[in-house]
């Protein structure tokens, strides 16, 4: 296992969603998604009950069936008045926007063409209890996307593919009823792993103190 040399405070500040970055052509060994599962694994579960799945999808035509699915609901993002790059009149804030609209919109295209996809799910016995365990499944993928970027990998917490989850639960053979679905994120190794931390508010300007 070698891991970037990055204190606990650059790991938190520099783990991005990483797009244009992603290195397509080189293999993400099985063992180094393991061991960023096992960091998601330490993450808090309610009632210490381990409930959060996370399902590798490898398989070629399987990795582009969802990536073209990715691709149709991005589309229809694009289109809406939530996109990132629609002008907001501000021009500071539009460049800014612009840069991310472009990275999002490479995503959507190369949703698929990423080495490794990983979903992560949260399991019930029905789908309610799946779906109201969500607070098991959130935090241990965040901790596996720091794990991931310790290890020279990149991730984009994307969810937008919800729209269509039975479609994705039935190209990967999934059980909808138990098994819902929180967040598809490709994993690849990165381009280059100096990543800096974004533009972000001052603290007081977002804390409400009672």
């Amino acid at each position: 296992m070698t891991l970037l040399d990055l204190d606990p405070d650059q790991l938190l500040s520099t783990t991005r969603a990483v797009r244009k970055r992603l290195d397509f052509t080189r293999p993400v060994p099985d063992d180094t998604i393991r061991e960023c599962v096992a960091m998601a694994l330490q993450a808090p579960s309610g009632s210490n009950n381990v409930t959060m799945r996370f399902v590798v999808v490898r398989d070629e035509a399987k990795r582009r069936a969802v990536g073209d699915i990715y691709r149709e609901v991005y589309a229809g993002y694009k289109a809406s008045p939530g996109y990132a790059g629609k002008p907001t009149g501000d021009d500071a804030r539009d460049a800014v926007q612009r840069r991310v609209a472009s990275s999002a919109d490479y995503l959507g295209e190369h949703m698929g063409d990423a080495p490794v996809l990983v979903l992560a799910c949260n399991e019930g016995p029905n789908r309610q209890w799946a779906v109201a365990g969500m607070g098991n499944v959130i935090p241990a993928t965040w901790s596996f996307m720091l794990a991931a970027r310790a290890r020279g990998l990149g991730t984009a917490w994307t969810s937008m593919h919800l729209a269509r989850e039975r479609d994705v639960a039935e190209i990967l053979g999934l059980d909808y009823e138990t098994l819902a679905q929180a967040v598809l994120t490709p994993v690849a190794y990165t381009k280059g792993t100096d990543f800096r931390p974004a533009g972000r508010p001052a603290p007081d300007e977002i804390i409400r103190w009672v």
